[in-house]
């Protein structure tokens, strides 16, 4: 019996391990599962990183802080750096109502639709200026008169050119300036953040073109006075290239409804002339 009871213990003894085994493979299979729940865990995880990643990208895009001023009042604008002008175009018309076919947006120059931000290089606390009006505002401005005179001018500019009329050749005798801001033909810029200045005025003195965008004012100065100028008030800017001297122009700025009224300024470099023009005239008034 004690045999029989040995082989009972060692029968026992040796049952232990078998009735082990399924434990083992329990705990594989734990393991197993564990290590799955793990992989999956991993997966819910990164997969709400990617997610949190998109938001955190549209979060850290670059954003520029700049003040609107209108109709003599201010807003303040938070815009992606990387917008165009034609985007600025619409927060301006979301703030003021202003479609954006009737604004002209300033800052050191007209902006250009195409452009973003970043290439104009605005930056925080930029003072953006907008000038417009309503249609029924542009069509008063524009009246059937002025629009007449216009065309009769543009005849009479056909005859002969300017630069060879005798008003102006007792100016453009005394030869070009000394002191004249350089000229780059071919090329179109934005005017400079400093006034143009060594030009000549009608009766031969000198005198300087400031762009007061933030006043939406033009000053002409000269040694006696300084004339601040509403861009609005102004009707027409007509120019032409000096012959034997093309990279520069002679410029009439309409002052009235009548040619009395053409304040001329000789020696415009050419660089500045397209951006002078649509500074002070802009493309809403041309509806």
């Amino acid at each position: 019996m004690a045999t029989q009871d040995g082989e009972e213990v060692i029968m026992e003894t040796e049952a232990k391990p078998q009735e082990a085994e399924p434990l083992c493979e329990g705990a594989e299979k734990g393991d197993t599962e564990t290590t799955s729940h793990t992989d999956a865990g991993n997966a819910t995880t990164q997969e709400s990183s990617i997610s949190n990643g998109d938001d955190a990208d549209d979060d850290q895009r670059e954003m520029v802080d700049v003040k609107i001023i209108w109709n003599k009042k201010k807003y303040d604008l938070k815009i992606p750096v990387d917008d165009t002008g034609a985007k600025l175009k619409e927060s301006i018309h979301s703030l003021t109502g202003l479609p954006p076919a009737m604004q002209k947006v300033m800052y050191k120059g007209l902006v250009p639709e195409d452009k973003t931000l970043r290439e104009i290089k605005i930056t925080n606390g930029a003072k953006i200026m907008v000038v417009g009006s309503t249609m029924n505002d542009v069509l008063a401005v524009n009246t059937p008169k002025e629009v007449i005179q216009q065309e009769v001018k543009a005849e009479e500019n056909k005859k002969e050119p300017l630069c060879r009329q005798k008003q102006h050749r007792k100016v453009l005798d005394k030869g070009k300036p000394e002191d004249i801001m350089p000229s780059v033909k071919g090329t179109k810029e934005r005017l400079p953040t400093v006034p143009l200045s060594g030009m000549f005025n009608k009766s031969g003195g000198k005198v300087r073109l400031t762009f007061k965008l933030e006043q939406d004012q033009l000053w002409i100065g000269t040694k006696e006075r300084t004339e601040k100028v509403p861009m609005g008030s102004i009707k027409n800017v007509l120019s032409e290239p000096i012959e034997g001297h093309e990279d520069y122009h002679m410029m009439a700025i309409q002052l009235g409804p009548t040619e009395a009224s053409q304040y001329w300024v000789y020696w415009v470099p050419v660089q500045f002339v397209d951006a002078i023009k649509d500074t002070v005239l802009g493309k809403w008034q041309y509806f």
